[in-house]
């Protein structure tokens, strides 16, 4: 059997399978100040009148990470940055804690400056003296040679609570994407590592021995254990476990758009002949780009708790929210207000719906009525918008699905599955003002849960070899060795198959070969005057991610707790 439990913005959702028979569901508000609780309750629900020693896999899914960077609650980063040829570390400024150490590598990884001791000493002071216990160190080319990093590492000692190594998060060169990912790896790592040994802890308390990963941004999950090491891959895993609840749930082959929609915000994602799109280089967090493999969703302001207000008298929705929605107790009338007014839903205490667009709208000499569609529309409007906006982007550019790049290609949907707590309420309205054939999926109010549980594990690497300086490196696994010079592209092929497979199996995870996919296998000649010195060999290896079953049967009761 399998968990899957889905801690998003307003509510936190949880699913207990056996294969693909949905045994359980439940649902409970988000006790943002005690995660756990919300974590326990649902537990509670799925697991009564279970075996818990059944239970093999809990997959998780969590806005910890995101909330922590969002709400400035991270901890002092010291990013120590080694430069080279090229732009100046300078530019890629990040945090109170930022230091250059003169030095340089060139692009195969040579030395061309020695790393200044004396900096580095000036600058491990200063961070020790502010308090600082946590660093990132992003070295320019050092997935080609990770010497300078190791070095840094080994002068910071018991210094450190924890650092990240710029070529372990990555084997892509793009130097200020490494700088930034290490940086917010580094920020997020001790607020994720309480969370997890808390986590641990609680579920001893339900006797549950399962196997426990974290989900991933771009859609499969990793160990708990590998989570602790790189929590910024658990970023923006709410939006993607929306997407694999899609696949478990409404799997399909054409071109199609997924709208989940929350309370405080929507998740907006196209899938291309039924395959979610990729951020293949990484997305950006706080607009800076990282090395932080995604599904490519793209959120907006608008939810069933969005603020409804009057501005020159035009009526805008979202994208603030202050509060549940009045039925629900809050304070001031949002959008599930509105469409209670008009009948369009029956959540809550309907009363109070009614009071507070009544009184909104006498004050700006309007009828309830005509305020509530005037919100509705101008959430629908914004709603529209962004999805023109979102299909205009992937047809102006090369668009990466998890499977491969399409090319020549535009993408057409015609149809929108629409998942979320409210999501049977919006379907009439986003079918008349889109014009698209809306679905709802019958467990779309706990989809992402049911996407977390099904979601398998996923890994990638990326090797490099040059036969001229016989060397092999692949610098997310920290592996730096000789080889000849008649070392082939398919020897490298197989190399990068063996080596993920081999990583998979420290972790506990066993996968075939044949289930690794090589998505980039590259060959160049390198020339040295008139002759061929030798070859430049590029191979990525990936596990894509996927479910491991479809839900099939009759959907069952979701318990609200």
């Amino acid at each position: 059997m399998r968990i899957g439990i889905d801690i998003g913005g307003t509510h936190t959702d949880g699913v207990l399978i056996d294969g693909s028979r949905l045994l359980a569901a439940a649902k409970t508000p988000t006790n943002h100040d005690n995660l756990l609780e919300s974590i326990s309750q649902v537990l509670h629900t799925v697991l009564a009148g279970q075996d818990p020693a059944r239970v093999q896999t809990l997959n998780l899914s969590t806005t910890l990470t995101t909330n922590a960077i969002v709400t400035g609650k991270t901890e002092p980063v010291g990013m120590l940055v080694v430069g080279g040829p090229g732009i100046a570390p300078k530019h890629y400024r990040i945090g109170d804690h930022y230091h250059q150490i003169y030095g340089s590598l060139d692009h195969l990884g040579t030395e061309t400056s020695a790393l200044d001791e004396l900096d580095l000493e000036e600058a491990i002071t200063s961070c020790s003296e502010q308090g600082v216990k946590c660093y990132g160190v992003a070295c320019k080319f050092s997935p080609r040679n990770p010497a300078y990093e190791n070095r840094i590492r080994e002068e910071l000692g018991d210094k450190a609570d924890f650092i990240t190594l710029g070529h372990l998060v990555s084997g892509q060169l793009n130097f200020g994407r490494r700088i930034y990912t290490a940086y917010y790896n580094s920020a997020v790592w001790r607020t994720f590592q309480r969370f997890a040994k808390a986590l641990s802890a609680s579920l001893k308390g339900f006797n549950l021995e399962a196997e426990v990963n974290i989900l991933k941004a771009d859609g499969g999950t990793m160990p708990l254990s590998r989570a602790l090491e790189l929590p910024v891959q658990s970023i923006f895993s709410g939006p993607a476990a929306s997407v694999m609840g899609i696949l478990a749930t409404s799997p399909a082959e054409e071109d199609l758009l997924m709208l989940d929609i929350g309370g405080t915000t929507s998740d907006i994602a196209l899938f291309a002949g039924g395959e979610p799109l990729l951020e293949r280089e990484g997305i950006a967090i706080e607009d800076r780009p990282t090395l932080v493999r995604a599904i490519h969703v793209q959120s907006i302001g608008i939810g069933g708790d969005s603020l409804i207000r009057v501005e020159d008298g035009v009526v805008k929705t979202g994208p603030d929210r202050l509060g549940p929605c009045m039925a629900a107790g809050g304070s001031a009338p949002s959008l599930m207000d509105a469409l209670n007014v008009l009948g369009m839903a029956a959540f809550g205490e309907g009363a109070a719906s009614q009071q507070g667009i009544a009184q909104l709208a006498a004050a700006h000499g309007m009828t309830s009525e005509d305020l509530a569609n005037k919100a509705i529309d101008a959430a629908m409007d914004a709603i529209a918008a962004k999805i023109e906006s979102l299909v205009t982007m992937v047809n102006t550019k090369p668009v990466y699905t998890i499977h491969e790049i399409l090319e020549d290609r535009e993408i057409r949907p015609q149809k929108l599955i629409v998942i979320g707590s409210p999501a049977a309420v919006f379907q009439q309205l986003l079918a008349k003002r889109l014009g698209l054939t809306v679905e709802v999926p019958p467990l779309h109010g706990v989809a992402n849960a049911v996407g977390a549980a099904l979601t398998r594990t996923t890994s990638h690497l990326a090797l490099s070899a040059n036969t001229a300086r016989g060397r092999l490196s692949v610098p997310m696994l920290g592996i730096f060795r000789s080889i000849g010079r008649g070392f082939s592209l398919d020897e490298a092929i197989a190399e990068a198959r063996t080596l993920l497979v081999e990583d998979l199996a420290k972790a506990g995870i066993s996968m075939a070969d044949d289930e690794i996919q090589i998505t980039q296998a590259d060959s160049f000649n390198m020339v040295e005057g008139s002759y061929t010195a030798g070859k430049n060999i590029r191979v990525v290896a990936q596990v894509r991610p996927a479910v491991v079953s479809r839900l099939e049967g009759d959907p069952i009761p979701v318990h609200t707790v």
